[in-house]
């Protein structure tokens, strides 16, 4: 993508209602813009980096064992008076009624719908274990959102719901999404710390937070110095004995009676990106989701519930990976590869040098935003630091001639003077 083709606008300056650091620069970097209080347009490069979160979260899922499904965002009423949460769910329900004068709700999330469809197309526990989920869009009135995507009322989520003939079976289902959600944060370039927490509305006897370490995360946690060493592969990790290690944010940590010497407890800072729950029979008794066991009786099912915050990830990604200048994108989810910066656009050799490299990279897949407006240079070096792509290849006056370039590494600020040839070569690598 050009620069003086794409849509977007950085700022140079902080929007006064920007409070956080990922809010801050998310603005300044053209990724979003607020329409209302909590909700948010996604302009091209802040979709560009959801998209790739979301892929990971999909990869991720469907390495699991889930199908993917697609729920409506506008529910009946009717169906939460049959689990009995629509009185109980409390105002960050937006509730309405349609032009039938019948009682409708934006969803909040997607328990009940999903317990629908499923107790219509599952009889019986051959048919089980099933793992569906979806990801999409969700609204909760929140009473004061606020830090941007990161408490919005509008936001995009991965839930997955898992369908088991008994609590031992379900518990397994657990522990696959537990281990699946630690992989899904590895490769996104995070340190996640999974800790005990609440079920609250969702209900359920079993429950996990997903803290990404940031030093700006909104919750203080503490865990069990064990937890580094057991979460290093998450492919290998013994699930059973990570769940029984002590972890726990700050509303549930209570000094008096943690169980972890003092020496060996560990504090940091947490933003939470994912929460997964079991809760048994909770949906499948009230709304008839039974299935026949091996000896013919009708159960009811065993159900959980796991979601990721995709449209959060974005800005937990942020918090954790960024420096004064701006952004720091890992590059599994970075909007662009590689930023080209001209140094002097309208110079010959130096625009027959980026429109080479610009070509060359985009025909091998390489995503490039070329910044070929007629700029000064210090304002597209502050540009690219502040979008942070992982590489920037510079080219200006002095070394176009000879064909030489300077290639930037964002996360570490080492810059190389290399060949063209050989700098194209590293970025196609």
């Amino acid at each position: 993508m050009k620069r003086s083709h794409s849509f977007l606008t950085t700022l140079r300056e902080t929007p006064a209602e920007a409070k956080i650091v990922s809010h801050r620069l998310m603005l300044r970097a053209g990724m979003i813009h607020q329409t209302s209080a909590g909700i948010y347009s996604w302009l091209p490069l802040g979709l560009r980096v959801l998209k790739k979160i979301e892929q990971i979260v999909r990869e991720e899922q469907d390495k699991a064992g889930a199908q993917e499904v697609i729920l409506p965002l506008v529910q009946p009423a009717d169906l939460w008076r049959e689990s009995g949460r629509y009185d109980a769910y409390g105002k960050e329900m937006l509730r309405f009624c349609d032009r039938h004068e019948r009682d409708m709700l934006y969803g909040p999330t997607a328990e009940e719908v999903i317990t629908d469809v499923f107790r219509h197309a599952v009889t019986s526990y051959k048919q089980l274990p099933q793992l569906l989920y979806q990801i999409h869009w969700k609204f909760r009135d929140e009473i004061r959102p606020r830090f941007g995507v990161m408490r919005g009322r509008e936001f995009l989520m991965k839930d997955t719901y898992s369908f088991d003939i008994s609590q031992e079976a379900a518990r397994l289902s657990y522990q696959l999404m537990f281990r699946t959600y630690l992989k899904t944060f590895a490769r996104l370039d995070l340190t996640s710390v999974p800790v005990k927490a609440p079920t609250g509305p969702i209900g359920g006897d079993l429950s996990h937070e997903f803290q990404v370490l940031a030093e700006t995360g909104e919750s203080e946690i503490f865990y069990d110095v064990q937890l580094e060493q057991l979460r290093q592969d998450p492919a290998e990790v013994d699930i059973d004995k990570l769940i029984q290690i002590y972890a726990a944010a700050d509303e549930l940590h209570d000094p008096k009676t943690c169980p972890v010497p003092e020496d060996q407890l560990k504090t940091a800072r947490g933003i939470e990106v994912g929460h997964i729950f079991y809760f048994g029979t909770k949906y499948a008794e009230p709304m008839n989701a039974h299935v026949s066991n091996q000896d013919g009786e009708r159960v009811p099912v065993h159900m959980g519930s796991y979601g990721i915050g995709v449209s959060r990830l974005v800005a937990a990604i942020i918090e954790a990976h960024h420096d004064a200048k701006g952004i720091i994108w890992p590059e599994s989810v970075a909007p662009y590869k590689v930023g080209l910066v001209n140094v002097r656009t309208g110079d010959q050799p130096c625009d027959a040098l980026c429109d080479q490299i610009y070509q060359s990279l985009s025909n091998a897949g390489v995503e490039v935003l070329y910044d070929d407006r007629p700029e000064r240079a210090g304002v597209k070096f502050a540009d690219m630091d502040l979008i942070g792509l992982p590489w920037q290849i510079i080219v200006g006056p002095r070394g176009a001639p000879q064909r030489q370039v300077e290639l930037k590494n964002r996360l570490t600020g080492e810059v190389v003077t290399e060949g063209v040839a050989s700098a194209i070569e590293r970025m196609i690598a």
